[in-house]
C-alpha cells in the first residue's frame, strides 16, 4: 500500500548544534478486522501485508486453520461516512461449514503488543483449541549453535528498520537454519500474525518444523501463536515472561530467551536442543 514510512521534519541536536531535518518514521495506523461482515477486532499496525495479518489473527483466535477454511479477504469499500476506502478495514469471509467459536462473535477487542487473555483460563483454551498438538509431532532438533546465528540473519533483513529504526520483526526459519519468511511491524504481534497469515495462504500450515525468532520479548499472546500455527521451536532475543513459560510447559513448545551471540536462556522443551553436542564441542 506504499504506506510503510512517512516523513516528518525534526530538530536536530548533536554536540549542541541545532539543525532542521526531514525524519523517516514507520507508519502506524488502525486496522479493523470484520469476520463475515461483523467488527472483530481493532489492531495498530504498519500498512502492508493486511490480509495476512488479518489471517494469522484468525489463526491464533483459532477459527482458521487450514487454506480451505479460508474463502475471501476484502478492503471495505464505504468504511467512512463519505463512502471512500480508507484501507484500513478488512473483512474475512471464511468458508463455507467452518465453524466460528461464539468467543470471537461475543468480543470486540482492541488489541495491542501486550494483549492477551491471563491466568489459567488462557492456557486451558490454547491447550484445547490447537489444531496441531506440538508435543505430538516428529521432534525437531535444533542445534544452540544454529540458534546463536539467527538472531543476525534477522536484524540484517529488516530493511525498513534500517530506515526507522521503529519496528519489531519476526522471522521463520528452517530447522536447518534456512530462512523462510519475515515480516517488520510496529507490534511484534502483528509481525507473527503476517508470517503465520502468509503460511497460510499458501498452505503451509502447521508449521511443524519451522524456528519462530521474534526480535523483542516473548509475551504469552506470542508463544501462543507459536503453537495455534503448530510451530514446536520459539526464540527470543529478550526475555519471556511467566505465562509463555508456563504455556510452553504446558503444550510442549521448545521457549528460547535472551538469545544474544552464544548466550541464550532454555525455559521450556530442552529436549528439541542438541545441548549434548555443543557441550562437547566446547
Amino acid at each position: 500500500m506504499g504506506r510503510v514510512t512517512e516523513r516528518r521534519k525534526v530538530i536536530r541536536i548533536r554536540d549542541g548544534a541545532v539543525s532542521t531535518r526531514p525524519d523517516t518514521l514507520v507508519a502506524e495506523e488502525p486496522l479493523e478486522i470484520r469476520l463475515n461482515g461483523k467488527p472483530l477486532a481493532i489492531t495498530m499496525r504498519t500498512p502492508g501485508d493486511d490480509f495476512a495479518l488479518a489471517a494469522g489473527f484468525l489463526v491464533s483466535e483459532g477459527v482458521l486453520a487450514e487454506q480451505t477454511d479460508l474463502r475471501n479477504i476484502v478492503y471495505c469499500a464505504g468504511a467512512t461516512a463519505d463512502g471512500s476506502n480508507t484501507y484500513n478495514v478488512v473483512d474475512v469471509q471464511t468458508a463455507p461449514g467452518v465453524t466460528v467459536p461464539d468467543i470471537t462473535l461475543e468480543r470486540n477487542v482492541y488489541t495491542t503488543s501486550s494483549c492477551g487473555l491471563c491466568g489459567k483460563a488462557s492456557l486451558d483454551a490454547v491447550r484445547t483449541t490447537a489444531r496441531w498438538p506440538i508435543a505430538d509431532t516428529p521432534p525437531v532438533r535444533v542445534d544452540p549453535d544454529l540458534l546463536a546465528g539467527l538472531p543476525d540473519r534477522l536484524r540484517a533483513a529488516q530493511r525498513v528498520f534500517d530506515r526507522t529504526g521503529g519496528l519489531h520483526a519476526a522471522a521463520l526459519f528452517s530447522e536447518e537454519g534456512e530462512l523462510l519468511d519475515v515480516r517488520e511491524d510496529v507490534g511484534r504481534h502483528n509481525a507473527v500474525d503476517k508470517l503465520v497469515g502468509r503460511a497460510l495462504q499458501n498452505g503451509d500450515l502447521p508449521l511443524s518444523r519451522a524456528i519462530l525468532l521474534v526480535s523483542g520479548r516473548a509475551s504469552f499472546e506470542l508463544a501462543q501463536k507459536a503453537v495455534m500455527a503448530g510451530i514446536p521451536v520459539l526464540a527470543a532475543v529478550s526475555a519471556p515472561s511467566s505465562l509463555a513459560v508456563d504455556l510452553a510447559a504446558e503444550t510442549g513448545l521448545t521457549l528460547v530467551g535472551f538469545l544474544r551471540g552464544s548466550s541464550m536462556n532454555v525455559y521450556a522443551g530442552d529436549h528439541r536442543l542438541a545441548l549434548r553436542t555443543a557441550a562437547a564441542r566446547g
